[in-house]
């Protein structure tokens, strides 16, 4: 077979329909951000609200971080009514867009000047539905594909990735668009007017999702009763309390013991180190890289270009890209390949620091980067995809997601403190950042002969 027919076999598994289907969800994902971020900001900001206010109104975000919490109670409590009309996981994502045009319409409704903190108590409402809704958009992307599909769950990995950001880019760009437009006929509640925009917008992807398919999966249901039943029997009775005991131990306690059961204490905790580890040093890098930008002498609209616009291109292009890597390579290897260009990518930073302001150098470290990243993304989601235990889907997911996120955001928040104890010296910074990589790698390579998922 020729080359150019083995790509050309790669990208058959986007072509399959089940692609559009994970395609939409990740646009469903991504889209909120939009309504609470850039729309949010922005009609705060021009209602003149100061600066501080709108930066403690996106504390709201925080809720994302800690969405495995209740991630538990999506795996198991049904909808009435909307579960056994929809099914499990798309009930919850209706229930959940539902409250979302519930509160764009309550935003039409007000004047952020005068109802302040009712209108940051309707964005926490987006933000806490939202993040519900990852949780099962998540679970439902992951239940798209079978469980030993590992080439069509990269492909699904990138397709995911791509459709977050298309929601993100393309919600703001009609949000921004329509705002300027209302603004520029003379309408005064401009704003309000685009949150009624952004409401059919909402209206069109559960139109879309009633054709996303979901399989009623009886034997998860099963499952979870048997287990509910075998510590309901270890309790000793069968009273009512013992009933909700054994229904709040399987629905918390499930997840985890499933987890370490099927893969064994050493290799489980191996799994965890390497997703606690992964993104950390590429996290030390993105929280102080605009800072990094600015002192090497770029422009914002410099910066504009080749990190954000240029960024965004490469971004999608290359995470498609990674999806056939790992799907050629598989997911294991593609990780151990994305760890290494990470920490190379790094050195390039370091040498733009040595060499000075160098547009050419700037723009090949952030296209550099930007397909690292993006292939690490694709591995990384591919593999917590493929790890889960059907079982618990939502929660086993959530919860692998929240560990890698803790990591780069509890250790990257040093990262400007690394950088003055290093006395500006970001050159050392960019090395070390790289070096940060080889722990992950080396849980990688402990884990990499016994770890439970196929490479088919």
């Amino acid at each position: 077979m020729s080359k150019k027919n083995k790509y050309e076999g790669f990208f058959k598994y986007y072509y399959d329909i089940r692609m559009l289907k994970i395609l939409l969800l990740g646009i469903i994902s991504g889209f909120p951000w939009v309504i609470i971020g850039s729309s949010l900001s922005l009609w705060l900001k021009e209602e003149g609200l100061s600066r501080s206010t709108i930066g403690w109104a996106g504390l709201i975000f925080a809720v994302y971080a800690f969405n495995y919490l209740w991630a538990p109670l999506i795996d198991k409590i049904r909808i009435p009514y909307l579960s056994l009309r929809f099914g499990h996981r798309r009930s919850w994502i209706i229930l959940m867009q539902l409250i979302i045009l519930i509160c764009l319409v309550l935003w039409s409704l007000m004047e952020p000047v005068e109802n302040l903190s009712i209108v940051i108590f309707v964005g926490l409402i987006i933000a806490i539905a939202s993040s519900t809704q990852d949780i099962t958009v998540d679970a439902f992307r992951i239940e798209q594909v079978g469980e030993n599909e590992n080439k069509a769950m990269a492909a699904g990995a990138a397709m995911a990735v791509v459709g977050w950001w298309t929601g993100y880019k393309l919600g703001g760009v009609i949000s921004l668009s329509s705002a300027e437009i209302f603004q520029n006929m003379g309408i005064n509640n401009y704003w309000q007017l685009t949150f009624l925009i952004l409401f059919l917008l909402v209206v069109l992807m559960n139109i879309g999702l009633l054709f996303v398919n979901e399989d009623r999966n009886l034997k998860r249901l099963e499952l979870q009763k048997r287990n509910q039943e075998a510590l309901k029997n270890k309790i000793g009775s069968n009273n009512f309390f013992a009933e909700t005991l054994a229904w709040i131990l399987e629905t918390l306690g499930g997840p985890i013991t499933s987890f370490f059961k099927k893969n064994g204490i050493k290799i489980a905790l191996g799994i965890l180190g390497f997703v606690f580890l992964f993104k950390i040093g590429e996290a030390f890098l993105g929280r102080m890289s605009i800072i990094f930008y600015k002192e090497v002498g770029f422009s914002k609209s410099e910066i504009a270009i080749y990190s954000k616009t240029l960024g965004w291109i490469t971004t999608v292009i290359f995470t498609l890209i990674g999806g056939i890597l790992a799907m050629r390579a598989g997911t294991l290897k593609t990780m151990f390949i994305a760890g290494i260009l990470m920490a190379l990518t790094n050195l390039l930073f370091a040498i733009l620091y040595w060499v000075g302001k160098s547009e050419i150098l700037f723009a090949f470290a952030v296209i550099a980067d930007d397909l690292t990243a993006a292939f690490a993304t694709v591995a990384f989601v591919a593999f917590i995809s493929l790890l889960v235990d059907r079982t618990y889907t939502a929660t086993q997911y959530a919860l692998l997601a929240s560990i890698g996120t803790a990591g780069r955001t509890m250790l990257a928040s040093s990262s400007g403190a690394l950088v003055d104890w290093l006395n500006g010296d970001w050159g050392i910074f960019f090395i070390i950042t790289s070096l940060m990589v080889l722990p992950s790698l080396i849980c990688l390579w402990y884990i990499r002969k016994k770890v439970q998922i196929s490479e088919k």
